[in-house]
């Protein structure tokens, strides 16, 4: 009976494929007629019959994947209609169903790759009998196309290796080609490398190396303007391709290494040296170059992250930094003597830190490559700073904002110690004269409380080296403007500045605790540290020791927190949860520093007299 019952299931299927084939082969034969009949209006009603009865295939195919009849079904159709092309069919019926068959058929290769390959095959014959100018916009729609497809990292491979072609066989007007292809074609990138998993990833990538073969070779057989426009082109792409790729394929993957290996070798051809990526390479200049008052930019949003990364991935693998003819070593005895070079890499390489797409490996191989050309002994004797600063400050300063980001958020012990170094190495490399309003940015802009203990924590330090630099000998007297001493930066009223801000938030009231208790701890520190230093300076470069300060800093900081965390304690004194527990704890360093500070201003009230 059961036997039966599949026998009689087999030749169900048998007679459905038949059915499909038949249907297939009238609705072609329809088109034919039609269109040497001239009813060109009825010509489009067939080609969308068509289109939706190849939809009405795939869909069966795709609705039982364990069903292998289906699918067989399925390919028999694509097979028929790849022989119905080959076939001497004439040509106006061809060019018409050129419009729509990328499309309808590159929607198999969801299926498997046999479907994939024979979309390929179906495209490249259309490639043939159209002619590579005319298939280059069907081509062209059909990948915009993909925006509405569910499975578009699949879908999108037919029409990469179709441009490909037409690409190579195109026989004027590469240039212009290209320019409409491209934006396309990373808009479709980007969009598969944010919403699929690494193997179908792969293989897209695999086929946008094969795009950029193609351009190549055409770059390399035009000369002058197009050549120069053409290369332009070329480096763009391989940049935005070489950041995508570094955020959606597994980092350690042989294939994510082996495809970033292919873009690279053509970087030295686009004149993408890694100076130049990381000191000039200016992406909206470029852009303009090649795209003109086209606006681009939407398809070349991670260029700057790809000219980063070209240069991190070659620091990671001497293969790659030897594809694309760089010497590293050389490359970063550049950057090590030549600070104004330090300084664009350094807000170069910010993309790859600010990023939430790129993996903390590469986060980590950057840092650590600042590590390297940041060494802490950095010439700076020949440059003038402060003309130079200017234009610089605001990459650096966003620079160390993702630094700082790095610090907070990542997950391995080792890159947020070396991140810390790379925090202090950039900001040693500030001039002097500056350095001061950068920790006073850096901490006006941060939200965690840690983060800015750790800022004014470092600014202490300045104001220590300061001082120890600086030191008087015999009965000399330090002060500012002192033709034997230099100009104190860290010591000045806007110290005191930074105290309130954190004693007394710009909102009003104390600062809330124990959220805040790492900054607060750290602010009383610092203005513990600048009353002692100036009382035994006698010196007064911040202010700190003026009637005026020493009361605002009594009434207005120390008083209203002495209430909250005397408050706050007796709350907890007599609760043993851990709550209570861990808030005793973190607050009883502070009640320390905080009754010492205002022991110290109590005795210099007494002995001020004005």
């Amino acid at each position: 009976m059961s036997a039966s019952v599949e026998n009689d299931a087999e030749a169900l299927q048998a007679s459905e494929a038949q059915n499909n084939v038949l249907r297939l082969r009238a609705i072609l034969n329809s088109l034919s007629k039609l269109n040497e009949a001239g009813y060109f209006d009825q010509v489009e009603n067939t080609i969308a019959e068509l289109v939706t009865f190849l939809d009405s295939i795939l869909e069966a195919a795709l609705s039982d994947p364990n069903n292998e009849n289906q699918k067989n079904n399925a390919f028999e159709v694509l097979s028929n209609i790849y022989q119905y092309i080959c076939s001497p069919v004439d040509q106006a019926v061809v060019d018409v169903l050129s419009f729509e068959l990328p499309k309808a058929v590159s929607k198999f290769s969801s299926i498997s790759n046999r479907f994939s390959d024979m979309a390929i095959s179906i495209i490249d014959q259309l490639i043939e009998r159209c002619g590579p100018r005319d298939m280059h916009s069907s081509l062209c729609s059909a990948l915009t196309y993909s925006s509405e497809m569910t499975e578009a990292s699949n879908y999108i491979i037919p029409p990469l290796v179709g441009l490909s072609k037409v690409f190579m066989s195109t026989q004027r007007r590469h240039f212009e080609q290209a320019r409409v292809a491209i934006p396309i074609i990373l808009n479709v990138l980007k969009a598969v490398s944010l919403g699929s998993d690494d193997a179908e990833t792969e293989g897209v990538f695999e086929r946008a190396v094969e795009i950029a073969n193609s351009i190549y070779a055409v770059c390399t057989k035009l000369e002058g303007d197009a050549n120069e426009k053409l290369r332009a082109l070329l480096g763009l792409y391989v940049l935005q391709c070489t950041a995508l790729v570094s955020g959606s394929i597994n980092y350690k993957a042989p294939s994510c290494h082996s495809i970033v290996l292919h873009l690279s070798r053509f970087s030295s051809y686009c004149g993408l040296s890694y100076l130049n990526l990381v000191t000039s390479y200016d992406v909206d200049a470029v852009a303009s170059f090649v795209f003109g008052d086209k606006d681009s930019m939407s398809c070349l949003s991670f260029v700057k992250h790809g000219a980063a990364l070209s240069v991190i991935w070659g620091y990671i693998s001497d293969e790659i930094a030897h594809a694309g003819g760089e010497d590293l070593s050389a490359f970063k005895n550049v950057l090590l003597s030549n600070q104004i070079k330090r300084w664009q890499a350094i807000g170069t390489l910010k993309h790859i830190l600010s990023s939430v797409n790129l993996p903390w490996e590469l986060k980590k191989h950057t840092v650590n490559f600042l590590l390297c050309i940041t060494d802490g002994h950095n010439s700076r004797k020949n440059e003038d700073e402060h003309s130079e600063w200017s234009t610089h400050m605001p990459n650096i300063y966003s620079a160390l904002q993702a630094v700082k980001t790095v610090i907070m958020y990542a997950p391995d012990t080792e890159l947020r110690k070396n991140s810390f170094d790379v925090l202090k190495r950039v900001l040693a490399d500030i001039p002097i004269s500056q350095r001061f309003d950068i920790f006073k940015a850096l901490i006006t802009n941060t939200d965690s409380s840690s983060m800015i203990a750790i800022l004014i924590d470092l600014i202490r330090r300045e104001m220590h080296m300061e001082i120890c630099n600086n030191k008087p000998t015999g009965n000399e007297v330090l002060q500012t403007g002192d033709e034997t001493f230099p100009e104190l930066s860290f010591w000045n009223p806007s110290v005191l500045e930074l105290v309130e801000l954190v004693l007394r938030p710009p909102q009003g009231g104390p600062p809330s605790l124990p959220e805040q208790s790492d900054a607060v701890l750290s602010a009383l520190n610092l203005y513990r540290f600048t009353l002692m230093t100036e009382c035994t300076g006698k010196t007064n470069h911040t202010g700190v020791l003026s009637r005026r300060n020493l009361n605002k800093a009594y009434n207005e900081w120390l008083l209203p927190l002495r209430t909250l965390v005397t408050g706050i304690l007796a709350e907890n004194k007599n609760d043993y949860d851990q709550l209570a527990v861990d808030t005793v704890c973190t607050l009883n360093p502070m009640e320390l520093v905080l009754y010492r500070c205002m022991e110290l201003v109590e005795e210099k009230l007494k002995q001020s007299t004005s």
